[in-house]
C-alpha cells in the first residue's frame, strides 16, 4: 500500500492507496460529458400514486434540481423521492418518484439541461438505497507519467483485487469539506455552531466575494447584514439567514429549513468520516483488505454477517478469496450494539465525545434513522481502461454507496481539486 501525501485526503481519513504505482495525474471532468453516471434501477412495480420518471441532468446538483422541479410543479420537494444522489458536474441518469403528479404535468416542464421521461407508476416512493448500483463512463485528461500504459495496467489489476472502500471526497465536499463537521455539531446538539460553520466557515478555493461574506457572518453573527452580502445562488445559506432574521437565535429552526435529505447527510457524513478513519487505522496496524484476523466482522453477498475467530480464520480467508464475503467495519448509530463497535471506532467516538444516545437525539431532530451498519473495507470491480495518448477512459459499475472517485483517485493520486 502507499500513503497519501494529499492533506485534504488525510484530513478526511483517507490515508492510503492500495497500489504502490505512482499516479497518472490528469484532470477529471474537463466537461460534464467526461463523467457519465447511469443508475442501475430496482424494479419499482406497477400502479400506485407515485409517478416514476427517468431524470437526466447535466451540471445540476440533485437537491437543486429537485427543488426546481418541485417549484415548477407547485408541490413540496418532499414529494419527490430518489434512490441516490449523483454527481453535480456530470451527465447523470436516474429514477425519481413524484407523489400525486400526472404525466401531463411532467410534459409541461422545460428546464435547461434536464430531461424527464415518464416510465409508469408505483405503490411506493423511491428512497435512498432504492437502486442496484451505478454504471460509470469516465474520461481523465492531461495525464502525466513516463510509462502510462504500465501504470494504468498495474492499477487496473489492483482495482480488480480490491481498494480501500473509503467514502469519497464528494461525501464531505471538496471546495468546502465540512459536511461531517456540521454533522458532528448536530450530534452534540450544538446547533449554533452547526449553522455558523455551514454559513460562515470560509475555504481558500471559494471566490473572494463569498469568502468575505462568510467571514463577516462568522465574526458578527448578524444574519440581516449577511443576507445583504450573500450571493443569490447560495440559496441554502440565504434560507437559513432569512429564518434567523425573523427568528433571532433560533439556530435549530434555521437548520430545519434545509431539505431533510441534505440535513440527514450532515450526520451520515460524520459516520462516513469515522469509517474512513477506522479503516486507515486498520492499515496503520498492519492489517490488509483481504487477510482476516480474529475479531474481524464479515459480510456476505446475501447479507449474512459473521465474526472471524481463531477457529474459523482460515475458512474465512478462503471465503474472501472466492468472493463470497468481505471484511467489514461497523459504523455506529442510534441502534448500534456496543458489542459490535470495534476498539478503534470506540476510541474515535470517545475522542469526539459522541455516544449512541447522540445519534438517537439527532434522528429525532432530523427525522431520519441513523442506525449502526456494516460496510465492507474493500471495493473491487472490473474496469475497462482505454488509454489514448494522454487521455484515459474508464468504464465500470459499482454497487450502491460506493464512490467512482475512489476508483479514480487510485489511478490519479493527485489533488482532489483536479477531480471536481
Amino acid at each position: 500500500m502507499m500513503k497519501s501525501r494529499v492533506p485534504l485526503e488525510r484530513d478526511l481519513g483517507m490515508h492510503y492507496y492500495a497500489s504502490e504505482t505512482e499516479g497518472v495525474g490528469g484532470v477529471l471532468r474537463s466537461t460534464a460529458d467526461d463523467f457519465r453516471v447511469d443508475e442501475i434501477p430496482v424494479d419499482v412495480g406497477n400502479g400506485g400514486p407515485y409517478l416514476i420518471c427517468r431524470l437526466e441532468k447535466r451540471d445540476w446538483e440533485l437537491q437543486h434540481a429537485v427543488k426546481e422541479l418541485a417549484k415548477r410543479l407547485g408541490i413540496s420537494h418532499r414529494r419527490i423521492g430518489f434512490g441516490g444522489t449523483k454527481d453535480r458536474h456530470a451527465v447523470t441518469s436516474q429514477l425519481i418518484s413524484l407523489y400525486n403528479v400526472t404525466p401531463e404535468q411532467i410534459g409541461l416542464i422545460r428546464l435547461k439541461d434536464i430531461t424527464i421521461e415518464v416510465l409508469g407508476h408505483s405503490q411506493h416512493a423511491l428512497s435512498l438505497g432504492s437502486l442496484k448500483g451505478n454504471r460509470f463512463g469516465i474520461v481523465i485528461r492531461d495525464l502525466e507519467g513516463c510509462d502510462l500504459a504500465a501504470q494504468v495496467a498495474s492499477v487496473t489489476g489492483t482495482v480488480a483485487e480490491g481498494l480501500p472502500n473509503y467514502y469519497g471526497i464528494q461525501r464531505f465536499g471538496v471546495i468546502r469539506p465540512l459536511t461531517h463537521l456540521v454533522g458532528e455539531c448536530i450530534l452534540k446538539g450544538d446547533f449554533e455552531s452547526a449553522v455558523t460553520m455551514y454559513i460562515g466557515k470560509q475555504f481558500p478555493d471559494e471566490p473572494e466575494n463569498i469568502r468575505i461574506a462568510r467571514n463577516a457572518f462568522f465574526e458578527s453573527r448578524d444574519p440581516a447584514s449577511a443576507l445583504h452580502d450573500f450571493p443569490v445562488p447560495l440559496s441554502y445559506e440565504r434560507a437559513m439567514l432569512h429564518h434567523l432574521v425573523g427568528n433571532p437565535l433560533d439556530y435549530k429552526g434555521a437548520l430545519q429549513v434545509l431539505p431533510p435529505k441534505l440535513l440527514s447527510m450532515f450526520v451520515s457524513a460524520f459516520q462516513s468520516y469515522l469509517f474512513n478513519c477506522a479503516l486507515s487505522v486498520r492499515f496503520d496496524d498492519g492489517f490488509g483488505l483481504n487477510e482476516p484476523v480474529p475479531g474481524d466482522r464479515l459480510i456476505f453477498d446475501n447479507g449474512r454477517e459473521d465474526f472471524v475467530t481463531a477457529q474459523n480464520v482460515t475458512l474465512a480467508g478462503r471465503h474472501i478469496q472466492r468472493g463470497k464475503c468481505r471484511i467489514a467495519l461497523f459504523m455506529p448509530g442510534a441502534l448500534g450494539d456496543k458489542n459490535c463497535i470495534d476498539p478503534v471506532t470506540g476510541a474515535l467516538l470517545r475522542d469526539h465525545g459522541i455516544t449512541s444516545g447522540d445519534f438517537e437525539k439527532a434522528q429525532s431532530f432530523v427525522r431520519t434513522r441513523f442506525n449502526g451498519a456494516l460496510r465492507s473495507v474493500s471495493l473491487s470491480t472490473y474496469v475497462e481502461a482505454v488509454l489514448d495518448h494522454d487521455t484515459l477512459r474508464l468504464d465500470f459499475a459499482l454497487p450502491p454507496g460506493h464512490y467512482a472517485t475512489t476508483v479514480c483517485r487510485e489511478y490519479m493520486k493527485t489533488d482532489p481539486l483536479r477531480m471536481i
